[in-house]
């Protein structure tokens, strides 16, 4: 029974996947741009194509449905991105994957250079894990982009069946490593009375969410996280634009 649920599994995840058609692209980024302003543990977030990509910024009110952390230059020394693919589970791409994709860059506020080669090496280091493709109903949510869910619902609609580390979820992946050096993404506010433990005092204190509850919007939406525009970097003149008419 595990062998044909994940065989079905396996099919629902590339039909999911396939590319739409007609992909409008905004952003103006060049390679060149992305490969000089990109720093190891910045997150790229991506509007994708597909079919769970449509439904994921349906669910999420949120024009990006995919994140992933640039760790750098590879062996070749071409600049490598590291996500989790719900075919091929987690992986190392080139960064001109996502050529031509609408994208937005983050990067952590603050960000000590160890805690920067932390977070990279904890994604690098579940190279190899699978989405559980046996698991249909974590796929089957995806098969209408537009599902009749309240708002109120639909984060939990994402988070439907997660929780096991080794399932491969973009967000889930990212959160699990930035939470593993206890820095903050959309944490909640805990109150605290005096005579509590361990706290011993009245104060408001912050409270990580599970890593399955996030999705890629909440990495834009973080106060903790900067949006880096690469074309308004550096001596950025407005003036010096060529128009077309």
């Amino acid at each position: 029974m595990n062998t044909l649920q994940r065989k079905l599994g396996s099919y629902l995840a590339r039909f999911l996947t396939r590319p739409h058609r007609n992909y409008e692209r905004f952003s103006v980024l060049t390679q060149d741009q992305l490969d000089e302003c990109l720093q190891p543990g910045d997150l790229l977030l991506v509007e994708g194509n597909s079919r769970v990509s449509t439904a994921i910024k349906y669910l999420t009110q949120s024009t990006w449905s995919h994140v992933c952390m640039f760790t750098g230059a590879d062996e070749t020394g071409t600049g490598s991105v590291v996500e989790a693919d719900l075919v091929e589970g987690v992986i190392r791409s080139p960064l001109s994957k996502y050529a031509g994709y609408n994208l937005r860059i983050c990067r952590a506020a603050s960000l000590s250079a160890d805690d920067r080669v932390a977070t990279v090496d904890f994604c690098l280091q579940r190279l190899g894990h699978q989405y559980d493709t046996k698991n249909i109903l974590d796929l089957v949510r995806y098969l209408l982009p537009t599902p009749p869910v309240p708002s109120q619902f639909r984060r939990h609609l994402i988070a439907l069946g997660s929780g096991d580390p080794t399932r491969a979820i973009c967000s889930t992946l990212i959160a699990q490593a930035f939470q593993s050096i206890r820095y903050p993404i959309l944490p909640q506010h805990r109150q605290v009375s005096e005579g509590d433990a361990p706290a011993q005092c009245d104060e408001d204190l912050l409270e990580s969410r599970h890593f399955s509850h996030f999705t890629p919007r909440d990495f834009d939406l973080s106060p903790y996280f900067e949006i880096v525009k690469p074309t308004i970097k550096g001596n950025f003149d407005y003036k010096k634009i060529r128009w077309f008419s």
